[in-house]
């Protein structure tokens, strides 16, 4: 093809991606090929028209999609809009979720609600947001769900088969041959598929290989001459991927995977309904540091730190603390050990005294007790917040840094709760010895914060625009923070890590990596190895097909 490829003059070629089942490896082809794209001269964007998810991600005016598609965004080069998923699902517990359309929570709704009442209004949102996306970008990357093969959901897909008709796109199915019998994936699929569905599948992507491919090449052979359909590559399985993940699922592999003893041991509780695990992706990346996924007591052992993460109901996630003793072994390694315990969103919440529930937005249970451990009352709110945060620590910011690093780091993170998490007036924060963690560039809107932000900026101009965020005991051995992003900010994670080396009379270490330069290695790494094992120039035919202006 060469550099000399023609932009496109109208609208935007279609490319679809589809899986046998999920997590076969559909997101990240569809980010490796964003980036594989946009080196090659166009502009792709990414769209999935529906997607469930906990682990989201926060536009820059303040919606909330999918992680994937901020993550595909991204590797394109772009800001991350509402079109490039205009439907989000939240599973709160089973059977219901929030329903979240252009980043704006909708309603809760039962499966079969949604599906009797929400999914024949769903076409045209979903329809219009591929049409502004094709208006604007050259390719649109459409990333399926699930498998398109499920019979009980195909008469009102809007993810699927369905999608690729209406918008006339290829479709390339993709398998994990790393879970065993890849070709009765295909397969079958192929067959429970529509001859008109069936016809829109122009390549196979076998993902996740690993052994020797001579060895593999009868099957491929066999494959094309039974179907027709050619296999456009065999993916390498890839060790230590580190593209931010948005199905829990992967979290199975982190939780058993047998890791080195470094000289940082960080613990993260992995409850049933975990959301924006990838706030800890960059801890994990740092060389004197491992992070563990637990969900027993047992498995807790000594660390130096307890994370409890953001969660999709708390007071659930709460309970399942309590019925793992979880909560009783966290709190007697806080007396025993120097220990620090960690709450960020939802993990923030419960380190309160308690939770209140009135309007029924998380749970049905209107009143639950916190943990205790921070003088703090959450009552969740019938409107969610969702916005993107700049802040500094605050002057008497009580986390344990490293050396000459207690006061003025910046950072930036973002936002996703329904909770109002306020102090408890019988506990008095200032008087016991609790402090806020940041102050950050919103607009203030509860003013009895004021007196306490004069205490904690410089300056009377920045109190107008300022406003208090998280809690910490005055030891820096409890803290919590609804600010999520937060350890991708380097100076401040670094910093952090390095109190803790000081802890425990290790020698900090200083900057080791800019997250942001090593996502945007990572793009690069795994679009060269696509590149080197998909056949791209049968690709961009399958495009071209649809748009002979591409070529």
């Amino acid at each position: 093809m060469g550099q000399d490829k023609k932009k496109i003059q109208h609208r935007a070629a279609v490319l679809m991606l589809q899986g046998t089942a999920s997590d076969v490896g559909k997101s990240i082809v569809t980010t490796a090929l964003c980036r594989l794209f946009l080196q090659d001269g166009y502009q792709p964007a990414p769209y999935k028209s529906q997607n469930m998810a906990l682990n989201s991600y926060v536009t820059l005016d303040g919606k909330e999609i999918g992680r994937a598609q901020g993550v595909q965004a991204e590797a394109c080069g772009l800001p991350a809009t509402t079109d490039m998923n205009p439907i989000l699902i939240k599973p709160i517990k089973d059977m219901y979720s929030q329903i979240v359309v252009h980043g704006v929570p909708k309603m809760q709704m039962s499966a079969m609600d949604y599906r009797n009442h929400f999914l024949p209004q769903a076409k045209t949102i979903v329809l219009d947001a591929l049409d502004r996306l094709r208006e604007q970008y050259d390719i649109v990357l459409m990333e399926g769900a699930g498998s398109p093969a499920e019979i009980n959901l195909k008469d009102r897909d809007i993810v699927n088969m369905n999608l690729a008709g209406w918008a006339d796109a290829p479709v390339l199915l993709i398998s994990d041959i790393d879970r065993g019998g890849v070709f009765a994936s295909l397969v079958g699929t192929l067959e429970l598929l529509e001859p008109h569905e069936r016809a829109r599948v122009k390549g196979f992507i076998i993902n996740k290989f690993r052994g020797d491919l001579a060895l593999l090449q009868p099957g491929l052979d066999w494959l094309t001459e039974r179907t027709g359909i050619p296999v456009l590559g065999v993916l390498p399985y890839i060790p230590e991927l580190r593209i931010e993940a948005e199905d829990s699922v992967v979290l199975d592999e982190l939780q058993y995977r047998r890791q080195k003893e470094k000289e940082i041991d960080i613990v993260v509780i992995r409850y049933p309904r975990i959301s924006n695990f990838t706030d800890f992706d960059a801890l994990g990346w740092e060389p004197d540091v491992v992070v563990r996924y637990v969900s027993t007591a047992d498995e807790l052992g000594e660390p130096d730190v307890i994370i409890l993460p953001g969660t999709k109901d708390t007071i659930s996630d709460l309970t399942f603390l309590r019925e793992r003793g979880l909560d009783r072994a966290m709190k007697e390694q806080r007396h025993e050990r120097e220990v620090q315990l960690v709450g960020i969103c939802g993990g923030y919440q419960m380190l309160g005294e308690k939770l209140l529930d009135p309007y029924a937005v998380e749970s049905e249970i209107k009143q639950a007790e916190g943990l205790g451990l921070l003088p703090l009352v959450t009552t969740f709110a019938k409107e969610k917040r969702t916005v993107r945060v700049k802040g500094t620590a605050a002057k008497e910011c009580p986390l344990r840094m490293g050396e000459n690093k207690e006061t003025g780091l910046t950072i930036e993170a973002y936002e996703i709760h329904m909770g109002i998490t306020e102090r408890d007036a019988s506990a008095g924060l200032r008087s016991e010895g609790y402090r806020p963690l940041f102050v950050l560039n919103t607009d203030l809107t509860e003013t009895k914060e004021i007196e306490d932000i004069k205490e904690a900026v410089s300056s009377a101009e920045e109190v107008k625009t300022r406003h208090l965020e998280g809690c910490g005991a005055a030891d820096g051995k409890v803290w919590g923070t609804y600010l999520h992003g937060l350890f991708d900010n380097d100076e401040f994670r670094r910093a952090w890590l390095d109190g803790l080396r000081l802890q425990k009379g290790l020698s900090p270490i200083g900057e080791t990596f800019q997250a942001a330069v090593y996502k945007t290695q990572e793009f690069d790494r795994v679009a060269e190895i696509v590149r080197n094992h998909l056949d791209l120039e049968q690709i961009y035919e399958i495009i071209g097909s649809r748009n002979k202006q591409m070529i």
